[in-house]
Order: structure tokens, then C-alpha cells, then sequence
């Protein structure tokens, strides 16, 4: 098969052909069809979050099962499916605890190594040697995963419409429903408007915010954003943003900012447009040493409160928002702006890196 292999960071990637991995026990292999560009992917070709190498990104997928692993009773092969990026392992504390988004498996095995639950990775080049998988190596033509982040797309909807679900739209829905608890007439902000910033402003519509507040550099995102629910719009780069946020709720701040990029300006955005109480809410991944000020006093006076959020618990949600889908409440497609074949994969992450991107790049696989 042909995949887009990781070298080395700050070097282009390869297209290479490497042998079709196959299934293990619990797990499936899927004909991949399509792939986000993700900004977390963004960090590891620059080497800004660690990974080895070579290894396979991409960790958005939409395909169509090919093989079943041992044990393998609940899907089958044709199944149109999509992955979350959280594979949880099932057996740990964490997904004993209902906490399978922070998974102690995915965490030591994949994130930190490149390997499924046995230790071992499915890819190979040719020769043997060993390719390590970014959650499930999506940038290929055939990916193998854990049945864990398999889920069944409804026949009534496209599944090239829908590969971006497993990981921004999670992401999304992960910091709304379980970290925020965003209830019906809140106001709510949104501190970058691409691709996980494009869905917090989709499902804050969704569970009913008042109001939404769009705050990015771009004209061209914001305007997105209006299409997608924003009420409000704020270019942080012409204007003062929290003095734009609070005048947009009548000077009260809003209830949750989330901070959908991973860096120090957009973080402190987030930490001063909440009101009294409020919620500032850490979505974005920054690259590893990044570090944000708080002032102790005001945290304290204003009781604010200062949240990480990472994904969502798929086993438990993606069935919610794939229904969601399937009845037109929700519509990733809708964030997809732009789609690449495998061979010009390397211009997607860089359009990415230049900030061109809008909402969500799609790479066509299959």
C-alpha cells in the first residue's frame, strides 16, 4: 500500500509503499477513504510534540472495513465506519473510571510510541523494518485499528463527509459536554476558528448558547464562523478581543472561553473574557514547553476556573454525534475547505502551517 511516511521533523514527507498491515486480535483493518489534517499532526512534522520515527500520521480516517481481527464479532467487513483518534484500551483505571479520553494505554503505548496495545506496531516497510502509527497511522491506504475507535456511519450519510468527526468534532463535543457543561442560553467564545475551533462553534449552536463569539486573525474564518453560528465575530489582530468578548455580552464576559489553538496569547484571551466564575477551557495542543501567566490574586477574587479538555469519551460519544449527523444537526462537511490527494499531502500541512487553512483540510485516499 502507499502511505505518507514521517522521516525526520522539518522534512518533507515520503510516499512510500509499505506492506498492507494486518489485523490482530480485537482489531480491524479499514480501506482508508479519507483523512484529516489535524494541527496536532502539524506539531510532530515539526518536532514540536515528540514521535519516533519513521512513523505514519493521521488519525481522522473514514473508510470501509476490509479484515477482521480474532475476536471480532460486532462489525464486519464492508462496513462503512469512521475512527475516533482516542483508541481507549478498555482495561486500564482510567476507562475503568469512565475516563477512557485520557486512556494510561493510549497514552504509554501509541502517544508516546507508536504502538498498539501488544507493543508492536502494524506497519513495515518492505524490507521489515518498522513504522510506528500515530493513533492508527491514517495517511495510508489501509490502516489497522482497535475495534474500540470503530464506529458504524448511518447509511443515510457520506462518508467522505464525515472523517473529521473522530477528532475535531470529539474534541469539540468532549470540552462542551464534559469539561464545560454548556447549558442551553450561555455564552460562550471561541479563541481560534480552525478546524476544532470550527466545531466548538457548530455544537456550541447546538446545545444552545446564546451566545457565540468568534475570536480569530482571519477575516476569512470569521466570516466561516458567522455560517456556522457564531453571533458575534472578533478579529484579535485589529482590535482588542477581550474588550470586543465582554462588549458583545454587554460588558459581563461570557461563561466559557475556549482556547482552541495551543499558545500563550490565545490562552490569555480565553483567561480574561470570562466573567466572575467562568471557565476558561484548554482545547488546543501547544507545543511541549509552552507556558501561559495567570495572575493567583485575580484567580482567586474572580474565582475563575482553568481547565484542560482532551477529546471526548468515544465509546460513549461517538455514537451521539454521528446521529447527530445522520438527523442534520450537525454537518462536518460543512468545515472541510479544502481536499488534497495522498501525493500532495505535504502541501496540506503547509498550507496548515501558513494558516490558509479553513476549518478542516481533507486528504482523498481512497
Amino acid at each position: 500500500m502507499r502511505a505518507a511516511v514521517h522521516t525526520a521533523p522539518n522534512e518533507p514527507l515520503r510516499i512510500e509503499e509499505l506492506a498492507d498491515p494486518r489485523p490482530s486480535r480485537g482489531e480491524v483493518a479499514v480501506d482508508v477513504t479519507s483523512c484529516g489534517a489535524c494541527h496536532s499532526d502539524l506539531h510532530v512534522l515539526k518536532g514540536e510534540l515528540p514521535f519516533p520515527t519513521p512513523g505514519v500520521l493521521g488519525h481522522e480516517v473514514a473508510g470501509v472495513i476490509s479484515e477482521l481481527g480474532s475476536d471480532v464479532t460486532d462489525l464486519a467487513v464492508g462496513d462503512r465506519v469512521v475512527t475516533s483518534f482516542i483508541m481507549p484500551c478498555g482495561d486500564c483505571a482510567q476507562c475503568a473510571s469512565g475516563n477512557e479520553e485520557i486512556c494510561l494505554n493510549f497514552f504509554a503505548y501509541n502517544r508516546a510510541k507508536g504502538q498498539l496495545y501488544d507493543g508492536d506496531t502494524r506497519l513495515r516497510r518492505p524490507d521489515g523494518e518498522p513504522v510506528w502509527m500515530y493513533s492508527m497511522g491514517g495517511l495510508a491506504q489501509r490502516s489497522v485499528t482497535p475495534t474500540t475507535s470503530v464506529y458504524r456511519v448511518p447509511d443515510n450519510v457520506e462518508l467522505a463527509d464525515v472523517a473529521s468527526i473522530g477528532c475535531s468534532t470529539m474534541t469539540a463535543y468532549g470540552a462542551l459536554r464534559h469539561t464545560a457543561d454548556v447549558r442551553v442560553g450561555d455564552a460562550v467564545a471561541v479563541i481560534a476558528a480552525g478546524g476544532v475551533g470550527s466545531a466548538l462553534i457548530q455544537l456550541a449552536a447546538v446545545f444552545g448558547a446564546s451566545v457565540i463569539v468568534a475570536v480569530d486573525i482571519s477575516d476569512e474564518k470569521l466570516a466561516d464562523a458567522r455560517e456556522l453560528g457564531a453571533t458575534h465575530t472578533v478579529n484579535s489582530g485589529t482590535v482588542d478581543a477581550v474588550a470586543a468578548v465582554r462588549e458583545a455580552t454587554g460588558g459581563r464576559g461570557v461563561d466559557v472561553a475556549f482556547e482552541a489553538l495551543g499558545s500563550a496569547s490565545t490562552f490569555a484571551v480565553a483567561r480574561d473574557s470570562v466573567v466572575e466564575g467562568g471557565q476558561a477551557v484548554m482545547v488546543g495542543i501547544a507545543p511541549k514547553g509552552t507556558t501561559g501567566e495567570l495572575d493567583l490574586g485575580t484567580l482567586a477574587r474572580k474565582k475563575l476556573q482553568i481547565k484542560g479538555s482532551y477529546g471526548a469519551k468515544p465509546r460513549r460519544d461517538m455514537p451521539v454525534l454521528l446521529d447527530l449527523v445522520a438527523r442534520g444537526r450537525l454537518r462536518p462537511q460543512d468545515t472541510v475547505s479544502r481536499r488534497y490527494p495522498l501525493e500532495e499531502v505535504g502541501e496540506a500541512y503547509a498550507a496548515l502551517d501558513r494558516g490558509e487553512v479553513r476549518g478542516r483540510a481533507m486528504i482523498d485516499i481512497g
